[in-house]
């Protein structure tokens, strides 16, 4: 039982300075026992991260539960309480593997699901995926990871343009997975057909998708358009600029949910690196494949893309904890637990400098 004190406290509608308290993993109403002066710091949700491949040299896609454990915990210890891992394009059975190893992490509680991103996508928008693995929907196979996934398969991005991907979105909303609109040459009829079908999220708005035209909105327009879409945003610097991120935010407020797409060069420099199969070069902590044709994911932690929202957006501290935790904790259907600090709910926590730099990270009312 602890009582944080002295706290800048970050909620949905604002700043407020006074006390949290944590009893049994929870916030509670009130609590005793031990007190810790925060000093006047900010504490805002844990971060919650729906889309990263790994970090710290390590990579979900391998399935080995030493680097999944390795990439959590280090993202953890930058903030991201809640971590969904995300696997970039496979074979049937590499997916398969990685989709049953990962599973049992859920289960255990290191992460809180599986990200599917692929193997379904447009060619012309592979990005750093293998193109010669991309394949069609193939609702037999979804079915099989579902199964494997043993409940914790949380989402899959597809392009819905390919033969049979509405029937797959119907399936993976029969199936409580999340479809995600991404990796797409859709134009915006057919991207609204997804959201019409049950997808609620566009993948990394913007990157990898048909960009927006002003006779022709494509997947952009109608994720923005529409009040039932959760629109991802790499918010790096590389992948959006500030101006373009900054134009998200205000079209679709409390609908933007910050993510990292990071992958295993996060925290560990420039340098030559693997993501699925592909070869990635880290050059300036950006991150490309190695023959220079697209970006390979990102570098930074959910810490970065929060801080730059603040610092570099402009965005008001309260938007910006919401769209690193209660937007992205609300789109996976965890915001009954996580994403805000409210009585009741677990005890994710960061406690922050006045640069916004991690002071402190608590997870489950444990100090990490």
């Amino acid at each position: 039982m602890t009582t944080l004190t002295n706290a800048r406290i970050v909620l949905p509608d604002g700043v407020t300075s006074g006390t949290l308290h944590i009893d049994g993993g929870r916030i509670a109403e009130s609590s005793a026992g031990d007190t810790l002066d925060l000093e006047g710091r900010y504490v805002v949700p844990g971060f919650v991260d729906m889309h990263v491949h790994g970090g710290a040299g390590a990579s979900y896609q391998s399935g080995r539960a030493e680097e999944a454990r390795r990439a959590a915990l280090f993202h953890l210890a930058h903030g991201t309480t809640t971590t969904i891992a995300s696997l970039v394009t496979g074979t049937s059975d590499e997916l398969a593997n990685a989709v049953t190893a990962l599973a049992d992490l859920a289960a255990e509680g290191l992460i809180a699901g599986v990200h599917l991103e692929g193997p379904y996508l447009a060619r012309d928008r592979c990005g750093a995926h293998d193109p010669a693995l991309l394949r069609d929907p193939d609702r037999a196979e979804f079915a099989r990871l579902v199964h494997l996934g043993a409940g914790h398969l949380r989402m899959i991005t597809l392009a819905p343009e390919l033969p049979g991907a509405l029937d797959l979105v119907r399936d993976a909303a029969d199936a409580g997975v999340i479809a995600a609109v991404g990796h797409t040459d859709a134009p915006g009829d057919t991207a609204r057909a997804a959201f019409d079908a049950g997808a609620t999220v566009a993948t990394h708005l913007f990157n990898a998708m048909r960009p927006l035209h002003h006779r022709e909105g494509g997947p952009v327009a109608a994720a923005l358009n529409d009040p039932r879409v959760t629109a991802e945003l790499i918010n790096d610097g590389v992948h959006v600029e500030a101006a373009v991120a900054r134009l998200a935010l205000a079209a679709a407020p409390g609908r933007v949910a910050l993510i990292t797409d990071a992958m295993a060069a996060a925290g560990m420099g420039d340098g030559d690196y693997r993501l699925g199969v592909m070869d990635v070069q880290v050059r300036d902590g950006r991150a490309t494949l190695a023959d220079g044709t697209s970006i390979a994911g990102s570098t930074i932690t959910m810490a970065d893309a929060f801080r730059r929202a603040v610092t570099r957006l402009g965005t008001p501290i309260e938007e910006a904890a919401a769209a690193a935790s209660l937007v992205p904790a609300r789109a996976l259907g965890l915001d009954s637990r996580v994403g805000s600090l409210e009585a009741g709910k677990d005890a994710d926590l960061v406690v922050l400098n006045d640069d916004m730099s991690v002071q402190r990270v608590m997870k489950g009312g444990r100090w990490s």
